[in-house]
């Protein structure tokens, strides 16, 4: 790292400081705790993700700014704490990075990537076993509960899989969320199945197992449910624009009428560029 970098680096650790300074400080910055700063952190990691799918570099640059501002938040307040502070946080790092790359910076063997990620599992598994000493530990452990649903799923089913606990393939997959949905149907149609826990368990079962027909496929599911959700948003957009063209809003129209422009829409996406 350049002399400058660590200098604006340390620049933002001296603003951090001041805003957290009772008495001249700012009082909604004193006021947070690592609790209450935690959801806009996972919110901060999720825009710079989103502005990574949208290719905006520019936009990416000032989304990585506000991840990193919460990196140097937490830190701030751990020292304050005196349980450790940014410099450690870095330290730990970049410890880290060296110890599980040993074909980089250490005498192990050359990899490909799919090496370097079987290593890279193997380095942290020591690494755990080693921090617990004798205390036995469930393999499905380390899955942070804060993660995403679909993307904690994919995680656990991960695991899972190591020991040998899944199925063949995808086709078996299938089968399997053509029993889940067949279990859905037979609650929805139980009285008073609407929003009753039973309804939720098996929605939940069908997510998870439609989580692992995206792992079998090898498909992010978050990734592909963001490009569902950017795909709705864009043809309900096109709805909305066709309608306005009419001086009309959507709570004016017809289902089939908005059914016809969501097909022209669909339409629209197909045409060769």
């Amino acid at each position: 790292m350049s002399g400058r970098a660590v200098g604006e680096v340390a620049r933002l650790i001296e603003i951090m400081a001041a805003l957290r300074t009772p008495g001249s400080g700012c009082p909604w910055d004193l006021e947070q705790d690592f609790r209450s700063i935690a959801p806009y952190t996972i919110e901060e990691a999720y825009e710079v993700a989103d502005a990574i799918e949208r290719d905006d570099l520019a936009d990416l640059k000032d989304e990585l700014g506000d991840l990193l501002l919460q990196v140097v938040f937490h830190a701030r307040m751990a020292q304050e704490q005196k349980a450790f502070q940014f410099k450690d946080v870095v330290d730990a790092i970049c410890d880290k990075l060296i110890r599980r790359h040993p074909h980089v910076f250490g005498d192990g063997q050359s990899l490909d990537a799919d090496g370097v990620t079987a290593q890279w599992s193997d380095i942290k598994a020591r690494e755990k076993a080693a921090k617990q000493g004798a205390l036995p530990a469930s393999l499905l452990e380390g899955v942070p509960l804060a993660l995403p649903a679909l993307t904690r799923a994919l995680k656990l089913q991960q695991k899972a899989s190591k020991v040998g606990f899944d199925w063949d393939d995808a086709q078996q997959v299938l089968d399997k969320i053509r029993e889940e949905t067949e279990e859905v149907a037979a609650e929805l149609a139980a009285p008073g199945a609407q929003a009753s826990p039973a309804l939720e368990e098996e929605i939940g079962d069908l997510l998870f197992v439609v989580a692992n027909l995206a792992r079998h496929a090898k498909v992010d599911p978050e990734q592909a449910l963001r490009g569902a959700n950017a795909k709705f948003e864009r043809r309900f957009g096109h709805i909305e624009q066709r309608l306005a063209e009419t001086g009309r809003s959507p709570e004016a129209a017809s289902l089939d009428e908005m059914e016809a422009l969501w097909v022209e829409a669909k339409g629209a996406e197909r045409k060769p560029r």
